[in-house]
């Protein structure tokens, strides 16, 4: 289905404009998550799952009172829980996180102590909706290999598109890919969400769809390069980029309106993970666009100062 027809935007013309957007946000991230990481000692909040410690959701027979919630609480010695109403009002659910324990044999201790604060000093006592208990070990562990996930599977897409395609290829697409994480993770941190495994998960799969994204566009360029050698790259790029754009519309229009509704409609647990999603999802569309076409112009132009013959390999014929 062909959405845009003879489709004649200048996208290189307006690179200016978009390294202004990229380096507004990313700065802004930047900062964000520097002022984290001074008070919290983590570039963005970390959900229980990477800095340990008790989480317990709850569900009263009524509108819960959350300060009378706390006094049952500090009532047993435990003076720094963070308690927070949880998902729709109307579910009357409250989050209860104790803080991290350098004691493992104290997680489940601080489970049945809160259990008994809301039986013991809490007059309309709720039902345990669902708790996680993870040591500080683990955590720190998760969150060594949830990073290191991220960088391999690049590291593992660079090396790909060195093969199909050349260096530069891989390297602009790698680093469209970076620039969506750092965005991403940067708009984490300014609205203060927890980044947690399903996060990490939900940034693995927009590493994957933003490097698709970015090859639909390449693999493009490479046939046009065979068929209009002599044609400059500028307008190569952008009349590639033009010609991909119904496809880029149509499958990131639709992934992106799913991910919205699950954003709206999915309830607080899936927060975190659509709110990702939906975040890459758009700055992996842009990127592929913006960030990695571009890039290849740039480097040709680099090579063209140092006096370097262009080395954008285009596509083989077809053997028919």
């Amino acid at each position: 289905m062909e959405l845009f027809h003879g489709v004649n935007v200048d996208w290189l013309g307006k690179k200016w404009y978009f390294l202004a957007f990229s380096l507004i946000f990313s700065v802004a991230g930047i900062i964000s998550m520097g002022i984290h990481f001074k008070q919290i000692g983590s570039i963005v909040p970390l959900g229980v799952d990477f800095r340990g410690g008790t989480e317990l959701r709850v569900q009263f027979k009524h509108s819960p009172d959350i300060t009378k919630i706390r006094q049952a609480v500090i009532a047993t010695g435990i003076h720094d829980a963070q308690i927070t109403t949880f998902g729709d009002p109307s579910n009357d659910e409250v989050l209860i996180s104790l803080p991290e324990q350098t004691n493992e044999n104290g997680l489940d201790t601080g489970r049945q102590t809160i259990v008994s604060a809301l039986a013991n000093h809490y007059g309309d006592a709720g039902t345990i909706r669902d708790t996680q208990v993870v040591g500080p070990t683990v955590g720190h562990q998760l969150e060594g290999q949830a990073g290191r996930a991220v960088i391999y599977s690049m590291a593992g897409m660079l090396v790909y598109l060195w093969f199909r395609f050349q260096l530069i290829y891989g390297v602009a697409a790698v680093v469209a890919c970076f620039h969506d994480t750092l965005i991403t993770l940067g708009a984490f941190a300014l609205t203060g969400r927890e980044i947690s495994l399903t996060v990490i998960a939900a940034i693995l799969t927009l590493v994957g769809y933003s490097m698709n994204d970015t090859i639909v566009v390449f693999d493009r360029i490479r046939e046009n390069l065979r068929i209009s050698r002599r044609e400059a790259l500028p307008v190569l790029v952008n009349r590639s980029i033009n010609q991909t754009l119904s496809r880029t519309v149509l499958t990131s229009g639709l992934t992106f309106l799913t991910v919205l509704s699950l954003f709206i409609f999915g309830g607080a647990v899936l927060n975190g993970f659509s709110f990702a999603l939906v975040v890459g999802i758009l700055i992996g569309t842009y990127s592929s666009i913006a960030i990695a076409a571009p890039m290849l112009v740039a480097w040709q132009e680099f090579r063209a100062g140092k006096g370097k013959a262009a080395s954008l390999p285009a596509a083989k014929r077809s053997r028919a």
